[in-house]
This record gives structure tokens, C-alpha cells and sequence, in this order.
């Protein structure tokens, strides 16, 4: 079945404006036009549109779009990779509705708010210098290794340490509820997670993630990290990474 412009602009919520420029510049073409220069769009091109408006609640401009889905990469990791960005921004975007709620009930009750909480969300280069300070001490140290952090992104590292937490988070959580968890799962987390880090910058392939937990359970100072979490989660996390990497 083909829809119309005017159609597809009902569905979508697009305007029939924002189509015809989708269009002229290459980034969604109808499947054909008619002989009276009706444009006209089949599922194919639904399903791009859809894409289309994900990158765009991401901010994605529209040529980096048109890029994105003119690669060689099939509409299931197209979606996988867009979920992963979407779960990452309702996650920064958790934060910072918290520390708004915080605020509204601080100026409702008129009390002084800790300085500190007024800027949850959005930590500055300084304090995250400050944060990593100790890491790189003891890469330098031990390893001889210079971890290089500047100039600090600061809402990408934002965005990275909220991801990084979160997938801790759910790691523990899945050691500690046993049959909660099912072994998909645990591997569709890891997937995102390693989407999430090659969509930052981070080329990590499956070997990759394996040599890194490996690490993990050989070096002291990540090793007690990983346990101060949460006994066993650095054991269980290499665990998991080889069964990923196997599948």
C-alpha cells in the first residue's frame, strides 16, 4: 500500500513542508511519484521516517542523519543503536528532573538549597579532573601508562559515567537476583552497552570487552571497585562477557 504526502504527514506528525524538504535533500525519498507529481511512500519508507524522527528527538542535524542510515547497516541495529542513545538522554534527563524537583521543593519550603545539588547533572571540568586525578596517578604508576583527558567534554563524560553506573547497576543486580535475570538479557545489556560506548567513541568490539574484564580481575584497584559494589561482581562480569563474546 502507498501513502500520500498528506498521509504520511497525519501519521508521522511531519509537516507536509518538512517531507518535501526531507525529500529534496535526499534524506527520505518517496518510492515513487506519480504522473501527476503526487509523491507517494511505502513501509520502507515509513520505517525510515521513523528513524528519521529518532535522531531527531536526539538532536541529530539532518545531514549527520542522512549519513547515519545511508550506511550499509541493517534497520535492526539502526533501532538498537537508537535505543541505546534515547536510554542514555532519559538517563541524563533523570538527573536533571531530579535536581529540578529538588529545587521546586527547596524554594516551596523556603529553605537554602546545598550548593552542591544545585548543579547535580552538570559537573564542570574541574570536578572532573578532580575525579579522575586518582585513576591516572595509579595508571601512571603502575603501568606507566598517561590516561589523556583533556579537554574534558564534560556533558559527554556526564553521559559516559551515567551509563557506565548504570550498567554496574544492572551487572550486580543480576548476580545478586539469580533467576530474575535470564541469560538474554544479560547479554542484550551488554549489547547496549558496547553499542552505548561505540556510539561515544569507544571502537570496543566483543574481544575487546573481554580483555577489559579480564583486566578487571587482575588489577587491585579496578578489581576492588567492582567489589565494593558488589562481592563477586568483578568474577561475574568477565563470566558474562566470555559467554557474550561466544554467542
Amino acid at each position: 500500500m502507498l501513502y500520500t504526502v498528506k498521509e504520511v504527514s497525519s501519521m508521522s506528525k511531519v509537516t507536509i513542508k518538512a517531507l518535501h524538504h526531507y525529500h529534496k535533500i535526499g534524506l527520505l525519498m518517496p518510492q515513487q511519484v506519480s504522473e501527476a507529481g503526487y509523491r507517494l511512500y511505502g513501509t520502507a519508507e515509513l520505517e525510515r521516517l521513523q528513524e528519521i524522527l529518532f535522531y531527531r528527538e536526539l538532536d541529530f542535524p539532518l545531514e549527520q542523519i542522512k549519513v547515519l542510515l545511508d550506511r550499509p547497516v541493517d534497520r535492526s541495529s539502526i533501532l538498537s543503536e537508537q535505543r541505546a542513545l534515547l536510554k542514555d538522554k532519559v538517563r541524563r534527563m533523570s538527573v536533571i528532573m531530579e535536581t529540578l524537583e529538588k529545587t521546586i521543593r527547596a524554594v516551596e519550603a523556603g529553605e537554602p538549597m546545598d550548593k552542591k545539588e544545585l548543579f547535580a547533572g552538570f559537573q564542570s571540568e574541574k570536578e572532573w579532573e578532580s575525579a579522575l586525578s586518582e585513576q591516572k596517578e595509579y595508571l601512571r604508576e603502575t603501568y606507566q601508562v598517561e590516561l589523556e583527558t583533556t579537554p574534558i567534554n564534560v556533558p559527554e563524560m556526564n553521559a559516559q559515567a551515567i551509563e557506565a553506573a548504570s550498567f554496574m547497576n544492572d551487572m550486580a543486580c543480576a548476580l545478586t537476583d539469580g533467576v530474575k535475570h535470564t541469560e538474554e538479557s544479560i547479554r542484550e545489556r551488554i549489547r547496549e552497552h558496547l553499542a552505548f560506548l561505540n556510539q561515544h567513541g569507544h571502537s570496543v568490539t566483543k574481544q575487546d570487552f573481554v580483555n577489559q574484564t579480564r583486566f578487571f580481575l587482575q588489577d587491585d584497584f579496578h578489581l576492588r571497585m567492582l567489589e565494593d559494589q558488589q562481592v563477586g561482581l568483578a568474577y561475574y562480569l568477565a563470566v558474562a562477557a566470555e559467554a557474550y563474546a561466544a554467542g
